[in-house]
């Protein structure tokens, strides 16, 4: 064992007298003590002089990210594949909306409806919308980064607050879901020929309601196509949708079973249609669907929740580098 050395000076002060003490040689002892072998105080010595930086400069801070563990790594993992999921739905939405609008050459030139009232625009608004949000939060997980995942937590909460003001909204103006409906449905009565997707959402109302017209099938007058005054084979008829029995031979669809019906009086039009409006009964089906409805609203919430909280959970495993004051 090699002796660690030392060195204890007696300190110097003021003798009796005025004198002052001096310090003599023999007064530095020499204390031999226990310490280390050779190559310990070889390598402490060392490591006086070698000290890492973070330690010579106190003021620079440069700290190792840890590693994730594996709760983290199955939180990345689940939200890098529930955005993809929906990067995909978005994507879908958007293709449908852009061939449609393509396949009713609403982006040629043709005089149809203009395309700021196309229903079809509103898949593509909602396809940019929820693919933009999610391929932010997809690149966030893969690649940790704080700015697109700030991004996604930023834009889901936007998303939310605007559902949220939506549902007051509407729950505000319950009262006068009525005349809207109403004026949904005229709208969709004076474009049926113009539209086809108001055409498709017409007949399908009608079919499954059972009704025609707003409030009786004779309001399919206001129609330019179908009025008694228009030229054409459709004067005075309404669409086949309001058909009792819309099938011929009980196989193939009749699309002229309801021509000249408005030409009849009540009691014959209601052998061949319906006489009852759709706004009454479509305001009862609604009322009838308000739990739905209600249980549909608090998924999509549950869903944006999820999605935020994971990326909540990956911004907070990811340690912070930076320089320390």
């Amino acid at each position: 064992m090699v002796l660690s050395r030392a060195w204890f000076s007696r300190p110097c002060g003021a003798a009796s007298g005025g004198e002052s003490t001096r310090l003599l040689p023999q007064a530095s002892r020499l204390v031999e003590l226990p310490y280390s072998s050779s190559d310990d105080d070889d390598s402490s010595l060392a490591g006086d002089t070698d000290l890492p930086a973070a330690e010579q400069d106190p003021g620079v801070w440069c700290p190792i990210p840890p590693k994730p563990g594996t709760f983290s790594q199955c939180v990345r993992c689940l939200a890098f594949l529930w955005n993809l999921l929906f990067l995909l739905l978005g994507l879908l939405a958007l293709a449908v909306g852009v061939w449609g609008l393509l396949a009713k050459r609403s982006l040629g030139g043709e005089r149809l409806a203009p395309l700021g009232s196309d229903p079809m625009l509103l898949f593509v608004l909602v396809g940019l919308g929820a693919s933009t949000v999610s391929l932010a939060g997809c690149l966030g997980a893969l690649r940790s980064s704080p700015c697109l995942l700030r991004f996604f937590v930023g834009a889901v909460l936007a998303f939310a607050g605007l559902e949220v003001l939506g549902g007051l909204l509407l729950l505000a103006a319950r009262h006068r879901l009525r005349d809207a409906l109403r004026d949904a449905l005229l709208l969709c009565l004076l474009r049926y020929q113009e539209e086809p997707d108001l055409r498709f959402l017409v007949d399908e109302v009608q079919r499954s309601l059972q009704c025609c017209g707003l409030g009786s099938y004779r309001d399919w007058e206001i129609n330019p196509y179908f009025n008694c005054s228009a030229p054409g084979v459709q004067a005075c008829s309404v669409p086949d949708s309001c058909c009792l029995d819309p099938w011929q031979n009980g196989t193939v669809a009749n699309a002229q079973c309801a021509f000249g019906a408005l030409r009849l009086g009540d009691v014959a039009a209601g052998t061949v249609v319906h006489l009852g409006g759709c706004v009454a009964q479509l305001s009862a089906w609604l009322r009838g669907q308000v739990g739905g409805i209600v249980a549909g609203a608090a998924v999509l919430v549950l869903v944006e929740a999820a999605g935020v909280l994971m990326a909540l959970k990956m911004l907070g495993d990811i340690a912070p580098v930076g320089v320390r004051d």
